[in-house]
């Protein structure tokens, strides 16, 4: 009978080790206690997609990177400066050159007599206007670095969605297989509980040695411990689940009788791997970097700029040193305004640029290099998904003779038992052959309509899997 517990071990462990594209992130969070809320594989797949706290953050942030496109847009824009002063200082004044710097403020005017005993208001405000008419292309280039960040954060947030309903679909598989082991467990069990009791009547009889009897026992308990490992998987299987759905585990229930009561009718249409979310954000980063590259190229060239000024000053004193006294520079009382071109050349950036320009063109062969490496990546899951759907249709074919025959022969070997023809060894094996059959069955079943799954997520787009689940459900 150990040869039934690893037979059945076996049929638990391919739903532990089925290939899922992403790892579950453990999380938890309540909800409404209003009872087990019993869904099938597509409503598991659309309230993952819902509720699941990484696609969340990844809308955000795909919501941030188009924002920064309006962001880069306004260097279009005129700048305005808009500056209004007052202060109440002393008009000491002396002529000489000052550095820039932060600390001594500027006075105007001409040197006057000294007098640091008295002090007037003055007054300065004013209004500027700049704008860059022409650039060389720079500010488009930042637009486009922007617009190429957009799409690949819109990317990015497609493959968090693609990769959490995946792995979704696929712990509703694992707890799905998981059940119908229980099931199988199950009817095991029963079988071994009329086994036992036929031959403790036999035994009673002596009809049989004693040993037949503890043999019988130990079998049934076999099967009982089966039962209980079974029942444990379908509790973690369950856990599993919910951290996808964000329900509590009681609160999580399956409808897979859907997907049970038949196979696809037909496989998925195969799709161009270039339209996979992978390959088409890193596509969208290769082009960030190669806008990035445009914007050194323009960042060596003449800055032009235009400006217009209106501005007035306030002064409590004038040239002569007469101080007015009272409100008198308090607003200002002279006004001027002005226009002109402005033409700047940092003619030593060359080297700066240069040596950025270097860097920045082993940045865009490097995500070229990661777009190649995506597009071969994606091409090979693709045709491992597909060559893992043949494998599970072949399966799915020949299991149920594996099943009618494993029934016919523990039938057979019950028969023979009670004629006397059979050990209790021999009726133990052909329960554990039938136990393993009503496993792989339904692994089998389950395997095709995981292994579409698979297509669909190596293509890089669920819904033709979706149309393929409603057409089941039509169909039933």
């Amino acid at each position: 009978m150990r040869k039934s517990t690893s037979m059945l071990f076996s049929a638990v462990g391919s739903l532990c080790f089925a290939s899922t594209m992403l790892s579950p992130v453990v999380f938890a969070q309540a909800s409404d206690s209003s009872g087990p809320k019993v869904l099938t594989l597509e409503q598991v797949i659309e309230t993952a997609d819902a509720n699941y706290p990484a696609i969340k953050e990844a809308k955000a942030k795909q919501k941030a990177a188009q924002g920064g496109i309006a962001v880069a847009r306004t260097a279009y824009l005129p700048r305005t400066d808009v500056l209004w002063q007052t202060d109440r200082a002393t008009a000491n004044n002396i002529l000489g050159l000052l550095l820039p710097q932060s600390t001594i403020p500027s006075v105007t005017g001409s040197v006057i007599p000294p007098n640091p005993t008295r002090s007037a208001w003055n007054s300065a405000g004013g209004a500027l206007l700049s704008w860059q008419p022409f650039d060389f292309g720079a500010r488009g280039a930042k637009v486009e670095v922007a617009k190429q960040g957009s799409e690949a954060a819109q990317q990015a947030a497609a493959l968090t969605r693609l990769e959490i309903s995946t792995s979704a679909g696929s712990a509703f598989f694992d707890l799905a297989g998981s059940e119908q082991l229980v099931v199988a467990a199950q009817a095991n069990v029963q079988r071994y509980e009329s086994f036992d009791n036929a031959v403790h009547v036999l035994v009673d009889n002596t009809l049989r040695p004693g040993a037949d009897a503890s043999q019988a026992d130990a079998q049934l308990a076999l099967a009982r411990n089966q039962l209980i490992q079974t029942q444990t998987q379908v509790a973690l299987k369950r856990s599993a689940l919910a951290e996808y759905l964000q329900f509590p585990q009681a609160n999580t229930a399956i409808d897979a009788s859907e997907i049970l009561s038949a196979l696809p009718p037909s496989d998925l249409q195969t799709a161009v791997a270039t339209n996979h979310p992978a390959i088409l954000e890193e596509c969208a980063l290769s082009k960030q970097q190669e806008a990035q590259k445009r914007i050194l190229d323009r960042s060596y060239v003449p800055v032009f700029s235009t400006s217009g000024m209106v501005f007035g000053r306030g002064a409590g004193t004038d040239a002569s040193g007469t101080f007015s006294g009272g409100t008198a520079g308090l607003a200002p009382n002279i006004f001027n305004w002005g226009a002109g071109i402005q033409v700047s050349f940092a003619a030593f950036d060359y080297f700066n640029i240069r040596d950025q320009r270097r860097v920045q063109e082993a940045n865009v062969l490097a995500e070229h290099a990661r777009y190649d490496q995506s597009v071969s990546d994606i091409n090979a899951e693709l045709e491992r998904a597909q060559a893992t759907l043949a494998g599970a249709r072949q399966l799915a074919a020949n299991t149920p003779i594996e099943l009618s025959a494993a029934r016919a022969s523990e039938q057979q070997q019950q028969a023979r038992y009670r004629s006397g023809l059979a050990t209790v060894v021999d009726v133990a094996t052909a329960e554990a052959l039938l136990v393993q059959a009503e496993g792989d069955d339904v692994i089998a079943r389950l395997g095709v309509w995981r292994a579409e799954l698979g297509v669909a997520a190596a293509q890089g787009d669920l819904q033709p899997f979706l149309k393929l689940l409603q057409s089941q459900a039509k169909g039933n």
